[in-house]
Parts: C-alpha cells; sequence; structure tokens
C-alpha cells in the first residue's frame, strides 16, 4: 500500500533523513519518500504487518509531528486543496520568521549597545558605568534578551525534543549554545548580587564582565535571518494543479433525447453524445460521430498546427475547436481523461522530487552532537585543570558552544542563492527555489521541448515558389485572398505574410472549405484552389515539376501549399513553424558546457528530424504524448543522469515536474510555469545557457562559502576549548567567540554578494546590421494619397506574451491609417502610417507598456 503523510517539524535535510530513518526502521515498510520543502512523506508498506498508526507513531518518536492528510470529497479537490493548504502554510511561515527577525533586531540593538559600549567607547548612560549598578546593568541584558528568546522559541521546542531524542539538528546547537549563555549570564546576575551583598568588589567587576546575553540574542536574531532568507529562496507553492483543472469545461452540452441539455463536467457519462461549438473546449475524451472541424490539440500534444477532425477520429479534453461544430461519443470521463491523468502525473512526480541536501545540513548529523561532546569535554578538562574552577570550566564550555554555533553555516548556503536568484531576476530567469539553482549546475543531459520553445511556435511562410509567367506578389495576393476568410493558422501566416509585404487583396466570392483538403474560390470572375496535393489531384491540376521541389520542402518539415487558377497550377508556398533566431547558438552553447541536447516533441517525425538537422541536434524524439514526455525524463534519470528539461506547453508540465530541473518559457502557459522550477521570461533559449552558467558560479560560491565556515569552525574551537592555551597562552572567551562568529556570518555574506558581478560567458551573436541604402532598409518614406507615410521601428518594453503583442497591435492599428506588425523577441514593433512620434508613443503607453526609443 501507498500512503501519503503529513510531517511538521523538519527545517534541514538533517531532519528529513532522521524522518526517513525512523520510518524505514519498521520490519514492513519497503519504500520511504521524504518531502521536506512539502513537508510530506510518502510510504510504501505491507498492510498485514504495518498500520497508518504505526508509521505515525515512529515519526512522532524521532521527535516530529505526523498525520494523514485530510479526506477530500474528490482526488483531485483533494490535490487542489493540499496545494491551496502549502501555500497558505508557506506565505505563514515567511511572515512569521519576517517578523521574528524585526522584533529581535529591535531588542538586539540596545542590547548590544549596553554589552559592547564600553568595550567601543560608546556614550553610555553614567549609572551603568559605576560598578555599585553593576546589578541593574546586568539586568537590563537579561531583561532585553527575553523577548528574543520567547520570539525564537520554535528553536528551543524543536532543538531540545530532537536533543532529547537522539537526533541533534541544527536547532538543537541553536538551542544549546543561546541557552547556555544566558544560564551562564544568570548564573552571573546572582554572584553580582552575592558580591555586591558582602561587598566583594573584585567579583563584582569579575562577573560584570562575564555576561554572554547579547551573545545569545545575536546567535537567535542572525540565524533568523538566515532561515528567512531561505524559506524566501524557496517561493511560494507550484498552483499547477489547479491550473490544470482549469482548462477543462466547467460544463458539457450532450445530447440526450435529441434535445440539447447543458450538464456539469462531472456527470458527463461514457457513452454520452456530446455537442461542441466554435472557440469552444472540450469536455472529455471521445470519438467524433457527426460534423468536422480544425482543433488545436497543442495544449496536449505539441502540435502548433491544428488537426483536422471528422467522424470516426478521437479527441481529447482541453482541447479546442477552433472551426466548425461537431458531436462525439465520450469514451473516457471523471478521472480516466487525458487532462486528469496529466494531472497526476504532475501531482506525481512534484511531490516524489526529493529536495537537495544542502552541505552545510550533510554533516550536520555529525557536526552537531560532536561540537556538543567537544563543550562537555571541554569544561570538564578545565574543571580538572583548575583545580575544580567552575567559572572557568563554564567559561570555556560556553565558549565552544558560542563560538561553533553554525551562524555561517547556516547562511553559506541561502545568502549565495538569494544573491543568485536576485542576479537570475536581473537577467530575465525568474528562479523559484533553491534546490533548482543548486542543481542545475550538475545537469548532465538538458531536454528541449521543440514547438514554441526551439521554434517561434506559430506558423511562417517560409518558401514561395511561383510557376512560370507568376511573379511571387501575384501568386502571394492570390494565396492571402483565398485565405482570407479562412480561419487555419496556415492561412493566417499566409495572409500575414502578404501584409508584411503591403500586398492588396481582392475579395473572394463563393468561398468553399473542403475538410481535410483545402478551400476553393472565385476572384474576379476566375476559379481558384488552395489546398494539399490531394486537392490538386482531385481536380485534376498538373503539379509537374513542383511535384519533386514540393517534397523537398516537406521532406524539410515544411507544409507546402498548392495554389491553381482555372485548372493551372499557379504556384507553390510553404508554410513551417521557423527556428528561433538564438536556438541554434544555444545549442552549441549547451555542448560547450559538456550538456547531451536532445530534441523531445509531440510533433511529427519528418518535421522534427528536419528541425533536429538543421540545429545539430542528433537525438530527436518525436510524436510523443504527455505521458510518454514524462516516461522519457524518467528513464533518463534511471541511466544515473541528471536532466532538465526546457518547455512552453500545458503538454510539457509532466515532464517538467518530473525533471531534475524544469525550465519554462516565459511566452507558454501559466502550467507549464507553475509546474517549473525555473521561467525563462524573455522566452529565449541562450537564458538557459545563462541559467546553468549562473548555476555554476553560484554553487561555487557557496563551497567557498562554506570552506570559509568549516575554516573558522576548524580554528575557532579549538581557540576557545584553550587547545593552544598551555603553549602561547591563548583562549577565546564567549565575548569574543560571539563577535568572532559574527564577524564570519559578515565575511560569507561579503563573499556571497561578489555574485553580483556575474556575467554570462556564452551570448547569442549579435544580428548583422544592414547598411543604410541597402535593399532591405525600411525607412524609405512612401505616398499614399499624397499622404506621406514614414515606416517606423519602436522599441518596447513590457511585453511578455503573445496577449502583450496583441494589446499592442490593437493600440497601434487604432490610429488612423496606421498598420503594424508586433515581434514579441526582438520587443519592437514595425509600424506605417500617418501618425506622429508622439501619437504612436501614447498609443503604446496607454496600453500599458513603455516606450524605449522610435527610430
Amino acid at each position: 500500500m501507498k500512503q501519503k503523510f503529513t510531517v511538521t517539524g523538519m527545517t534541514c535535510s538533517a531532519c528529513s533523513a532522521h524522518v526517513d530513518k525512523a520510518v524505514r526502521k519498521l520490519e514492513g515498510v519497503s519504500e520511504v519518500n521524504v518531502n521536506l520543502l512539502g513537508g510530506s512523506m510518502t510510504v510504501e508498506y505491507d498492510p498485514a504487518s504495518e498500520s497508518p498508526e504505526a508509521i505515525i507513531a515512529a515519526v512522532d518518536a524521532a521527535g516530529y509531528g505526523c498525520a494523514l492528510p485530510q479526506a477530500a470529497a474528490s482526488k483531485g479537490n483533494a490535490r487542489v486543496d493540499a496545494r491551496a493548504e502549502a501555500a497558505k502554510q508557506m506565505e505563514e511561515e515567511l511572515g512569521g520568521m519576517k517578523r521574528r527577525f524585526l522584533v529581535s533586531l529591535c531588542f538586539l540593538v540596545p542590547l548590544f549597545y549596553i554589552a559592547m559600549g564600553h568595550m567601543m567607547g560608546w556614550p553610555l548612560p553614567a549609572f551603568l558605568h559605576d560598578s555599585r549598578n553593576a546589578l541593574a546593568f546586568a539586568f537590563i541584558q537579561f531583561l532585553l534578551v527575553l523577548p528574543i528568546m520567547y520570539i525564537n522559541d520554535k528553536y528551543y521546542r524543536v532543538g531540545f525534543k530532537t536533543l532529547f531524542h537522539g537526533a541533534p539538528n541544527m536547532d538543537s546547537l541553536i538551542a544549546v549554545g543561546s541557552a547556555a549563555a544566558v544560564i551562564y549570564g544568570i548564573a552571573a546576575i546572582f554572584q553580582i548580587g552575592y558580591g555586591l551583598g558582602h561587598g566583594d568588589m573584585e567579583r563584582v567587576n569579575h562577573w560584570a564582565m562575564d555576561l554572554y546575553f547579547e551573545s545569545a540574542g545575536m546567535i537567535l536574531t542572525l540565524i533568523t535571518l538566515g532561515k528567512f532568507l531561505e524559506t524566501r529562496s524557496k517561493g511560494k507553492t507550484s498552483q499547477a494543479i489547479s491550473r490544470l483543472m482549469d482548462l477543462a469545461p466547467k460544463t458539457a452540452t450532450v445530447l440526450r433525447d435529441g434535445v440539447e441539455t447543458e450538464v456539469p463536467v462531472e456527470e458527463v457519462a461514457v457513452g454520452d453524445l456530446i455537442l461542441v461549438r466554435p472557440g469552444a473546449s472540450i469536455p472529455v475524451d471521445g470519438v467524433v460521430t457527426e460534423g468536422s472541424s480544425s482543433v488545436d490539440e497543442s495544449a496536449l500534444t505539441g502540435e502548433s498546427i491544428p488537426v483536422e477532425k471528422g467522424p470516426g477520429n478521437k479527441v481529447v479534453s482541453a482541447a479546442i475547436n477552433k472551426s466548425g461544430s461537431f458531436t462525439f461519443r465520450a469514451t473516457r470521463v471523471g478521472d480516466d481523461t487525458t487532462l486528469a491523468q496529466m494531472i497526476a502525473l504532475v501531482d506525481e512526480a512534484a511531490s516524489s522530487k526529493a529536495p537537495i541536501a544542502k552541505l552545510a545540513d550533510k554533516v550536520a548529523g555529525v557536526f552537531v552532537p560532536v561540537v556538543m561532546t567537544i563543550a562537555a569535554v571541554t569544561a570538564i578538562v578545565w574543571l580538572i585543570a583548575t583545580g575544580g574552577d567552575i567559572t572557568r570550566a563554564l567559561t570555556a564550555g560556553v565558549a565552544v558552544l558560542v563560538i561553533s554555533c553554525p551562524c555561517a553555516l547556516g547562511l553559506a548556503t541561502p545568502v549565495a542563492i538569494m544573491v543568485g536568484t536576485g542576479k537570475g531576476a536581473e537577467n530575465g530567469i525568474l528562479i523559484k527555489s533553491a534546490q533548482a539553482l543548486e542543481t542545475l549546475h550538475s545537469i548532465q543531459t538538458i531536454v528541449l521541448d521543440k514547438t514554441g520553445t526551439v521554434t517561434q511556435g506559430r506558423p511562417r511562410v517560409t518558401d514561395i515558389q511561383p510557376a512560370e509567367g507568376v511573379t511571387a506578389e501575384e501568386l502571394l495576393c492570390v494565396a492571402a485572398s483565398l485565405e482570407k476568410p479562412s480561419e487555419h493558422p496556415l492561412a493566417e501566416a499566409i495572409v500575414h505574410e502578404a501584409e508584411d509585404r503591403s500586398i492588396p487583396l481582392v475579395p473572394a466570392e463563393n468561398f468553399k472549405a473542403l475538410h481535410g483538403r483545402g478551400v476553393q474560390a472565385d476572384l474576379q470572375g476566375s476559379a481558384f484552389l488552395a489546398g494539399n496535393r490531394a486537392m490538386m489531384e482531385e481536380h485534376g491540376v498538373n503539379l509537374g515539376t513542383h511535384l519533386a521541389a514540393a517534397d523537398a520542402l516537406a521532406e524539410n518539415g515544411r507544409t507546402p501549399l498548392y495554389f491553381a487558377q482555372d485548372g493551372k497550377l499557379m504556384g507553390v508556398i510553404a508554410v513551417a513553424d521557423t527556428v528561433k533566431p538564438t536556438s541554434a547558438a544555444a545549442i552549441a552553447a549547451f555542448r560547450d558546457l559538456g550538456i547531451d541536447v536532445v530534441l523531445l516533441t509531440g510533433d511529427n517525425r519528418r518535421t522534427s528530424d528536419a528541425i533536429g538537422r538543421e540545429l545539430g541536434v542528433s537525438t530527436v524524439i518525436a510524436e510523443v504524448l504527455p505521458q510518454d514526455k514524462e516516461r522519457v525524463i524518467a528513464d533518463l534519470q534511471a541511466q544515473g543522469k541528471k536532466v532538465a528539461m526546457v518547455g512552453d506547453g500545458i503538454n510539457d508540465a509532466p515532464a517538467l515536474a518530473r525533471a531534475d530541473v524544469g525550465l519554462a518559457i516565459g511566452a507558454g502557459t501559466d502550467v507549464a510555469i507553475e509546474s517549473a522550477d525555473i521561467v525563462l521570461m524573455k522566452s529565449d533559449l541562450m537564458d538557459a545557457v545563462t541559467a546553468v552558467e549562473l548555476s555554476k558560479a553560484t554553487i561555487r560560491n557557496v563551497k567557498e562559502n562554506l570552506f570559509w565556515a568549516f575554516c573558522y569552525n576548524s580554528i575557532g574551537i579549538p581557540l576557545a576549548a584553550g587547545v593552544f592555551f598551555p603553549i602561547l597562552g591563548w583562549q577565546l572567551s564567549p565575548m569574543f567567540g560571539a563577535a568572532a562568529m559574527s564577524l564570519s556570518s559578515v565575511s560569507v555574506v561579503s563573499n556571497a554578494l561578489r555574485l553580483k558581478l556575474f556575467k554570462p560567458k556564452h551570448t547569442a551573436p549579435a544580428s548583422p546590421e544592414v547598411p543604410a541604402g541597402s535593399e532591405t532598409t525600411k525607412s524609405t518614406p512612401q505616398t499614399e494619397k499624397g499622404v506621406s507615410i514614414m515606416e517606423k521601428k519602436i522599441m518596447i518594453e513590457g511585453m511578455m506574451c503573445q496577449h502583450c503583442v496583441a494589446h499592442v497591435t490593437k493600440a497601434i492599428t487604432c490610429l488612423p491609417g496606421e498598420s503594424a506588425t508586433v515581434d514579441l523577441e526582438g520587443k519592437c514593433a514595425t509600424v506605417s502610417g500617418p501618425a506622429t512620434d508622439e501619437e504612436l508613443k501614447k498609443a503604446v503607453e496607454d496600453a500599458g507598456y513603455q516606450v524605449v526609443s522610435i527610430q
């Protein structure tokens, strides 16, 4: 039986290791997977010999909380409720840490000022300089440290609990070190009181200088800061599950006894007939029984071009009906649909992804008990060596605990991660978790989705091959005029190309779309055809030498469309999803970094192989469904490889969640972005290369920090213990131990800040400059009906996706006589019309975007 549990009280990988170890000891348990970030645990066990109650008891005995997750009405709701609860807990935890740090800081500042002011020469109230007021001097510090201890009581609750259960962690060391300093200070207050009562001013002065309340306050405050930075770097819990569930429509139009009835999608049964109208989403999986349409399945298959559907063809949930109405019979509903299976995959992959153990936490299980043993041995040795001097023994023992408190050790990773994630944001790379940044540096294989990641994600005209006696402009004019009434993406690409070339169109009459073939219409009295090879052959059009040329285009992954007038071929126009300008450079950079590249797509084999040849990718896996993508990632991981996945579609979500690191294209779907660990906001594959380089730089910085932190401990602990005292007379007091601890933290933070100087080694080659006056220069003025029209280029900041492109295009074209072509990749718009620069700038900025320049 496989059961999921909620685990509380875990603060580091040492904690998750203790929980794992405690549960594995149970006889009937075969597999344990503890998720530190999610606060959960999945256990596979034999129900004949073990029970959930026994597993919960084992975790409780280890010093942590454990419970079964609350049941929900359905599996889907359970997943969403769990995610929502996890997100809420993360927000509360982060807010609590911030509040604890700020309150601690408010009390630490006056405490440190009073405790250290006389050593620094700072002005202090006169009564604090008088040894006769030593009791007030000590008691004020005690009162100031109490709120810091109270608000950070979690360290004591968790630390002492795990210590008493024989599994000490970082919290245990923090709790023991700070508590020892405070208890020692309380003992000093009694000694000062005794000295004042008996006139023993030497005792008073000695103990007044042996107060370590500020050490305890400093320990708790700085560790809380480190914990806050680390928690903030983890980011918010992903909402991919709820986003996936939102894709499916909430209702379905079911035909029952010939009557259309709108019912909740949960009530759809296998065998029901469902009507789907243009623009609607398909609610469940099924088979078309009547009608035909073009269906966009890119969310599930990655196929950039909508698929023609007719009677007998399968349709899947969450696909979008682009044009035409049809009826289909439901074959899979509820948790059996393709979308529901994707939801399950994302949930399982995300929960089974083990957190990356921090280097500092890996040694926590050894470091903490060793330090405590050293402190105890130090106190005993000093007690014996000094003939029973308890003060000297306690001073040495507390000094060891204070100086070895793992503040620098605890800050080494989160501070470097925080700076690294900030630097990533500056470069348009949104890093959602520290684990992703840690793991990315060790990636051996990177898997790239094709559509929208390596390619533009939308069809464009690539080749125009007119027949003899026909010009390219004439062919494009006819093609765009024929395709203008069509809603097919290939038609949109041809119309867009004609608009870019400012070619006027001719009104089409008697337009008719032929399912799976093409379109036919009359233009200025002549009959025209536009479509595939089958359509031309059906109408007896002689393709001649163009057939071989079209086959060559198809072999290179392009879709050839034939055009004919009155039964005579006019030419061929090829449409394809073109490669992004930086894709080739990015793939070459991955190879330079020693990373294998795999192209993985749901698109057809011929197109995918052509793209692979163009980019020099040797491993191409095509025609795969979302489940297969996730399986490919799992197979690569089973070979012992660390795998990263770059994708942009909903169909990539399971693979992104399964990969060691998932990178989503910023212009992609919300689900892909939520499932990924890293988001490339500029939708540029070169940014994935930059992310790998940044990860390597960050981990190098972390290792430097850890080296200096361990170096500090390896020198500081023997010094505090008095190892050098017999030879050199050196011994560190707890006071200087706390100062040294603070300085070690400053050095770690300073080293981490060097990451702000990071610059990527690999960059995309600059686009070649077009010489002024060349044929391709587009800044020449035109005249139309006596009005001077200038073509201009507007550089725009703030565009992130295709919705932004639509907003900017609409804003510009609303101006009288203006036309615009907006380029998301280039962050610019090419416009032509009579509008002034001021009018163009105002239109774009009113739409919510920033105009950088107008050329």
